[in-house]
């Protein structure tokens, strides 16, 4: 089953918009962490050490900021422009997670936006590419049912 091409209406975003960053921040870097600690993401903490980064939700109108180190992410808030920052409609990010759609293809239409370290990106949008998402909902969904 193919997702809809669907944008979040505007006013749905401007609601968004006013809500606090910390939840989806803590969300995010949570999920981060216990896959990588259940090695379901492969990272090199190394490549990542120290970086900054931003995933703007366009249709949602929000952006979760987040940092790592050599061990893990953080959700420690940061001043400045991210070193890496990606950008994608809702339904597009959830394309990419249900591999409905690889980030090439995403970027090459022009839906998944990537600015600032070129290589940095390149890293993540691997990593991104080699995660085995649906080996990651099977735990999530197995670990809520307990």
């Amino acid at each position: 089953m193919s997702l809809p091409n669907i944008t979040l209406p505007s006013w749905l975003a401007k609601l968004i918009g006013i809500l606090p960053s910390k939840p989806p921040r803590f969300i995010l870097v949570n999920a981060l962490n216990y896959m990588l600690k259940r090695d379901l993401l492969p990272a090199d903490m190394d490549l990542f050490s120290g970086r900054k980064f931003e995933i703007n939700v366009l249709d949602a109108g929000f952006s979760v900021r987040f940092t790592a180190d050599n061990e893990q992410f953080s959700d420690t808030p940061f001043s400045g422009k991210a070193d890496l920052i990606l950008s994608a409609n809702s339904v597009d990010f959830m394309r990419m997670l249900l591999r409905e759609e690889d980030p090439d293809t995403l970027f090459f239409n022009r839906k998944l936006h990537i600015e600032g370290d070129t290589e940095l990106g390149l890293i993540t949008k691997n990593l991104l590419d080699s995660v085995e998402w649906p080996t990651v909902r099977e735990l999530v969904l197995r670990r809520q049912a307990v």
